[in-house]
């Protein structure tokens, strides 16, 4: 079969998928923007495209702003399709995101394709990240009007698909129903065997100690630091926690600068800055140690020390840290929001806390370092076990992802 991939950040969470694919002998393209780039010895011809320009914005309509820059993207995704049918490139099937407009036309230019969405995140007012936390967005009526009309993109990319693929089923349920039927669960799934327990782990951290498994180490991760991870609601739970437990030591992992999802605080800065001047002299900087972007191993060592890991989240979409903490092995305090449950029962695969009780986080924290290591093996165990039979890459999400690929079949008569 010949399988196109479009993402405009390929590969993106098509990584692995795609080389799958082109290791047993499907013919694979791509088209993606910019930034997009080929994956190191996979055969994988990617087509770039480069977004036509946008003017000025002042007679385009607010509310179709988001739309607007759909349809730029959408015609420039169509351009590099045109190059590819040029050189013979005819695929059976295309598998893209639905998220920037780039599958508008591509059927317009392969008819007889057929289509794989992938379907992220569909925007809800309510049930969901938009008015889930009013502490820093208060209700704003303008506001539900423009998350409203962002899904118009959506729901013409998925409107024609063939089959539409979610990583959770919150993610599906945030879809009307008429898509919904028509969507998949499966996730992308991660590297179970680099994410695994090992009581020999070490982790330095810059300018302080050296850590090891079985240290009193509480650990934090997410590519942006924002409040829609609960940054605000870990941060305030550290200066009791660190009262309590003298050895206690916080690696926070991730990017201070920017935000992935939220906004700014509206006083500008960034978060890490508002927040900590809220703490003042309350919080024990010495021992809360701030990594910023670090690679694979080292998160993965810090995941390994780690004797209680905090995972906090408005309801959103899930990140890959919580499922790779705990197929490390540790002790995830989740919040109590979905799609956490999806993956966490309570005290049976880790514990959960109402993301915005600071206090209660705290209290749980002090309790996982105050109790011996071993008291929480089981639920560790539990964890790992958890992600072994449901998340691993190879041998569970990676063969269904091929196979409804492939079950697809070839191109329409």
């Amino acid at each position: 079969m010949q399988i196109l991939f479009v993402h405009q950040n390929f590969p993106a969470q098509f990584l692995h998928l795609a080389t799958g694919l082109a290791a047993i002998g499907h013919r694979v393209a791509a088209i993606g923007g910019p930034t997009s780039r080929p994956i190191p010895n996979v055969p994988i011809k990617v087509a770039r495209y480069e977004r036509l320009a946008r003017g000025s914005t002042k007679d385009i309509h607010p509310l179709a702003l988001r739309f607007e820059a759909d349809c730029l993207r959408a015609e420039a995704a169509a351009v590099a399709a045109t190059r590819l049918a040029g050189e013979g490139f005819s695929p059976d099937v295309i598998v893209g995101h639905d998220g920037w407009g780039e599958l508008f036309l591509l059927t317009e230019i392969w008819p007889k394709a057929r289509v794989l969405a992938y379907a992220e995140y569909y925007n809800q007012r309510q049930g969901a990240d938009f008015s889930f936390d009013t502490e820093f967005k208060p209700p704003d009526p303008g506001r539900n009007y423009v998350q409203r009309t962002r899904n118009a993109g959506l729901a013409l990319a998925l409107a024609d698909a063939d089959l539409i693929v979610a990583p959770t089923q919150f993610q599906r349920a945030l879809h009307p129903p008429g898509l919904r039927d028509r969507i998949a669960v499966v996730h992308d799934g991660i590297d179970t065997a680099s994410a695994r327990p090992r009581d020999d782990a070490t982790l330095q951290v810059p300018n302080g100690p050296l850590l090891r498994a079985g240290d009193e180490v509480v650990t934090y991760v997410n590519r942006r630091l924002e409040p829609l991870r609960g940054l605000h609601s870990f941060l305030r739970a550290l200066p009791d926690l660190l009262s309590a437990r003298p050895a206690a030591q916080v690696v926070i992992i991730g990017s201070t600068e920017g935000t992935a999802y939220g906004g700014q605080p509206n006083e500008g800065g960034t978060w890490k800055d508002k927040l900590l001047a809220e703490l003042g002299d309350r919080l024990d900087a010495r021992r809360v140690h701030w990594l910023g972007h670090v690679g694979k191993s080292v998160l993965l060592d810090a995941f390994a020390v780690s004797r209680a890991h905090v995972y906090l989240t408005y309801p959103f979409v899930l990140s890959w840290s919580l499922l790779e903490a705990m197929s490390a092995g540790c002790l995830v305090i989740g919040s109590d929001t979905a799609p956490v449950t999806e993956v966490i029962a309570d005290r049976k695969n880790g514990l959960l806390v109402d993301f915005h009780d600071h206090a209660a986080l705290s209290k749980l924290l002090v309790a996982a370092l105050s109790r011996p290591a071993d008291a929480f093996r089981a639920i560790r165990q539990n964890a790992r076990q958890t992600i072994l039979e449901r998340y691993d890459r190879d041998t569970v999400c990676l063969p269904k992802l091929i196979a409804t690929i492939e079950g697809l079949g070839p191109q329409k008569p």
